[in-house]
């Protein structure tokens, strides 16, 4: 049949009453063709009714009544019967059909109407005719729709996901070689390009957004694999390259290598040493997403060759031919295909893709024996080169295009084909959570079929032998942010791919072949001896290396892990110093630097491979020696060698059992590293530095403590060196912590004054109190840091440090040299008149009444130090309030006598402090009111009253008091309201 009919009845549900639908299908060569349904569904697939209604035509075929096309039946009946059917037909379904009816009804009896220009009449239940299209039902518009949908939402609210589960439906359709698979991508393409985001991003010279870029991506490669279908017509071919062109030729088509290319100056273009493989970039062509695409177009498959390979596993070489050179065949006879890799690989996944998976192995078979005989060539090249390359320091790179973070994923590729030919295909594999933990892939050894019996090579094996050399490939570091990016990215999800695979005795042996070969590599590896200066770090590759070798070999994990620790396009350029920011470095040496954008990344992966191999050599001294040389050498970031220092810190204490000296050494040494790396420059971890130094410090020991103490100028400033280095070490926490016996205390004691006496000396203004401090107990040293500060004073010192010392001086009963240095410090102030809040104030009034309890002497010696130095009118009327409320000289220095009497604010001293407050008064006063507002009337009032009672102190003083507020009237004669105010409350 070619059309199916029924109804469809959903029962109910506690919510919904049941539900009948009508369902049509039409079929074609074992394809729907159409569908409806009268639930009205909008989706790209299918609706229940119409799959349930499918499932039931072909699980029961007898149970549905098969029919000859109705143009048949029709053909049975004579007028009579044919009235009748129509007649009935109409009254069953006259509101729908009545005017339809009329209408044709109208038309049969016009002699010259369209319809009775053709011969016979349509017949829906008849079928197409052998000529016709036959596809798949794909419902356009819904497509259009979702895709809009997804493309608005900008990644947010999982369109992401539903997206690549589109692009994933697009590869399905391509395996089960339905049609309508590039049709699809081509309604999903013409959304994309519709994205009324990508002239924005365009205008505002931005790069598209990662995820967005992901997509973009994907939607290239499947268009790849689309044009390389093997089995297309050269008119379907023809259309996509059409459309591909018209594509890449709009304005907002993205490029791709992420950027929105030529119009961002390419800083790398600049460079002097630019190694010749970055040609000017206004001179390249440009080349968008579809580049590839529209390439692949160019591509066939009628080499006879190739259509040998994928078509037989035991095509050889005739006998005779494997003596001399051949590019066809290796010496083993086994077929070499010598295409461009990531070209080659293109056609493995469109095999793959397409639903050919074992034409797909042998392609890649042959691809992989061709890199095993370049791998080698390139070998014996090497080996005669060698001495040159090693004397220069430097090599080549021989692979332009790096294949991992390639548009193609290489790689990528080979490795799914080769894996998924050894997968253990669980039951029930299918049910994978909607959270997407899904247990890793189970792999067995599928023999790799050939003709020669038994070669020993599984599938599986050459997986992990391809995702090593591909990985192990040196290459320059691409241009361009989103290049940059891609390549860590591809990197880390083949390494994922890579974890999968257990390794047994087989793939241990093939991973320690390879690695020797890389190790032994010339400027095809990335691990070989000499490499490019910017050429792609190993790191992470390194990384995953060592771990897997370590418990089969470690003396070659060790060696390859050394190896890979270099990052030598920071060799030569970088600035000496500290670089703590090292994605900044760009701007530091512009014109010597290449753009690496991703190098704050690549830098933590190279301390992430240190920490790897500080952790596995605990306890052994001769490989920590290497690891910690190596990284002297190649880590040239301080912040992360502080962070291998705490790693290595943590790993050498656990809590559970005794600390590992070895490993605290190394971090006690990377510790010493980084307060050297970091002494001249600035860097806001400075202070945590150093507190984790002494701390280690202290766990390796009293002799450590006593080296960092000896040698702290060349590890700390002066400041960290007394009160954070020496203040902890002298700490009771320490002493408890090392349970040091009496003569280790003195060391450590006698070290840590030496140190504050020489910080003391060096800067006095911020070491003074640290290094009294610290000499307290030791009766000459504490002398000594005395003097040191006496010395500085008059020349180093603020007003504030002086202070301080001299309330700590008070504090430790030394009374007469705190009034020396109160003294001091007051000469280096200067209060004006209207400083009232000044934070100096009650340094001020606790030197006076110092000197006060000291006696009439030192207060006579202080007072004229506060008349010239403070200016403020009210501190000085404070000052003089305190002086005259007890008598002076209750401090009871040892042999003095004290009259016990209140001082007479006549005679001097005070008399010298009197005339100097009410001069302040006078002065202030003046001052205030050249711009004094009607708001502040009042507290101008309450101000002279204060005056007033520092007048009266005087003998003549309420004569003086009437005097001065004459003056006012009269000098303020204009200010009526204020004068008026002055009257009343003082006559």
């Amino acid at each position: 049949g070619f059309h199916l009919s029924g109804t469809v009845t959903e029962p109910a549900t506690a919510t919904e009453p049941e539900m009948t639908y009508k369902v049509a299908i039409s079929f074609d060569r074992c394809k729907i063709t159409s569908v409806t349904c009268g639930c009205g569904n909008k989706d790209i697939f299918y609706c229940a009714h119409v799959v349930a209604l499918s499932l039931y035509r072909i699980r029961k075929p007898d149970q549905v009544k098969l029919r000859l096309p109705i143009s048949e039946t029709l053909f049975q009946m004579n007028r009579d019967q044919l009235q009748k059917f129509v007649q009935y037909l109409i009254t069953a379904h006259h509101t729908e059909v009545l005017p339809t009816a009329q209408k044709l009804a109208d038309e049969i009896l016009s002699s010259n109407s369209e319809i009775n220009q053709v011969h016979g009449a349509p017949d829906p239940t008849a079928g197409a005719s052998i000529d016709d299209e036959n596809c798949w039902h794909l419902d356009e518009e819904q497509v259009r729709e979702q895709v809009k949908l997804f493309l608005s939402q900008g990644g947010y609210y999982g369109s992401g996901k539903q997206l690549n589960s589109m692009f994933a439906k697009v590869r399905e359709m391509l395996r089960m070689r339905d049609s309508n698979g590039a049709r699809m991508l081509t309604l999903i393409t013409e959304q994309f390009m519709a994205d009324p985001r990508l002239s924005l991003w365009r205008q505002q010279g931005t790069g598209i957004t990662e995820k967005c870029r992901q997509l973009w991506d994907e939607l290239g490669a499947l268009w790849v694999c689309v044009v390389l279908n093997p089995h297309c017509k050269l008119e379907e071919k023809s259309c996509w390259l059409r459309q591909l062109r018209k594509w890449g030729e709009m304005d907002v088509c993205p490029l791709e290598d992420g950027n929105y290319g030529n119009e961002l100056p390419n800083i790398t273009n600049a460079l002097t040493q630019s190694s010749g493989h970055s040609q000017d970039s206004l001179a390249r062509p440009r080349r968008t997403v579809f580049t590839r695409a529209i390439e692949g177009c160019d591509l066939h498959w009628q080499d006879s060759h190739l259509q040998r390979i994928i078509s037989s596993d035991f095509y050889v070489s005739p006998s005779y031919q494997r003596e001399g050179e051949s590019l066809l065949f290796n010496s083993q006879g086994q077929p070499l295909w010598l295409e461009h890799v990531p070209t080659a690989c293109a056609r493995v996944d469109a095999l793959r893709s397409h639903g050919y998976p074992r034409e797909a192995l042998r392609l890649t078979v042959a691809i992989i024996n061709t890199l095993r005989l370049q791998q080698q060539r390139q070998l014996e090249i090497y080996k005669h080169q060698k001495k040159e390359l090693l004397q220069r320091g430097a090599t080549t790179i021989t692979n332009l295009e790096g294949w991992v973070g390639h548009p193609l994923n290489p790689i990528g590729c080979l490795f799914l084909t080769l894996t998924e030919a050894c997968r253990l295909e669980e039951e029930n594999c299918l049910e994978i959570s909607d959270a997407g933990d899904s247990k890793p892939p189970v792999y067995q050894h599928v023999p790799v079929v050939t003709s020669s019996q038994d070669s020993g090579e599984s599938y599986l094996s050459l997986a992990l032998e391809v995702a090593l050399m591909g990985m192990g490939q040196q290459r320059v570091m691409p241009e361009g942010l989103y290049a940059q990016d891609k390549v860590c990215r591809n990197e880390e999800q083949i390494i994922a791919r890579l974890q999968d695979l257990e390794l047994d005795p087989v793939l241990v042996q093939t991973l320690r072949k390879q690695c020797i070969l890389l190790l032994e590599g010339g400027p095809f590896s990335g691990l070989g001896e000499v490499i490019h200066r910017e050429s792609v770090p190993m790191h992470t590759f390194a990384k995953y290396l060592f771990s897997a070798l370590l418990p089969h070999d470690a003396d070659l994990a060790y060696k390859l892990a050394l190896r890979a620790m270099r990052l030598p396009v920071l060799e030569t350029t970088a600035p000496s110093g500290d670089v703590t920011h090292p994605h900044h470095l760009v701007s530091v040496v512009p014109s010597r630097y290449p753009r690496w954008f991703t190098l704050g990344h690549l830098e933590s992966q190279q301390c992430e491979l240190a920490s790897t191999m500080l952790t596995a050599a605990k306890g052994d001294m001769l490989r920590l020696r290497t690891v910690l040389e190596a990284i002297q050498k190649n880590i040239h970031s301080s912040s992360l060698i502080f962070k291998l220092a705490q790693d290595a810190f943590k790993i050498a204490t656990p809590a559970d059992s005794n600390s590992d000296t070895t490993l605290l050494n190394v971090a006690l040494e990377l510790g010493l590293q980084v307060m050297r790396m970091t002494l001249s420059t600035l860097n806001w971890r400075r202070r945590e530095m150093v507190r984790w130094l002494v701390t280690c410090a202290t766990e390796v020991g009293v002799r450590a403590l006593v080296s960092i103490l000896q040698s702290w100028y060349s590890l700390f400033t002066p400041t960290e060196a007394t009160s954070i280095v020496a203040a902890t070490v002298m700490s009771h926490n320490t002493i408890l912590r090392l349970s040091l016996d009496y003569p280790q205390r003195e060391e450590l004691a006698s070290c840590a004054r030496t140190l504050a006496l020489q910080c003391a000396m060096k800067d006095p203004q911020n070491c003074a109190l640290s290094a009294l401090t610290l000499c307290e107990k030791d009766h000459i040293a504490f002398e000594t840091a005395y003097q040191i500060v006496i010395d500085a004073a008059s020349t180093g010192m603020t007003y504030t440090q002086l202070f301080t010392i001299a309330r700590y001086m008070e504090h430790r009963g030394y009374p007469l040299r705190a009034f020396k240095l109160a003294s001091l410090a007051m000469t280096h102030l200067n209060l004006a008149y209207n400083q009232d809040t000044h934070p100096a104030i009650n340094d001020v009034l606790w030197a006076c009444a110092l000197s006060h309890s000291l006696g009439k002497n030192e207060l006579a010696a202080i007072i004229p130090l506060v008349v010239k130095s403070v200016h403020c009118a009210t501190v000085l009327s404070d000052i003089l309030r305190r002086c005259t409320m007890t008598a002076p000289g209750l401090a009871g220095i040892p042999g003095r006598r004290n009259s016990g009497k209140l001082m007479s604010t006549d005679k001097a001293p005070l008399r010298q402090l009197l005339d100097a407050t009410i001069s302040a008064y006078i002065n202030t006063t003046h001052s205030r009111l050249t711009h004094i507002s009607p708001r502040h009337y009042g507290e101008f009032i309450e101000f002279l009253s204060k005056a007033r009672e520092t007048f009266l102190l005087a003998q003549d003083g309420h004569i003086q008091f009437a005097q001065f507020i004459d003056n006012l009237k009269q000098i303020y004669k204009g200010k009526k309201k204020l004068m008026l105010l002055v009257r009343e409350r003082f006559g």
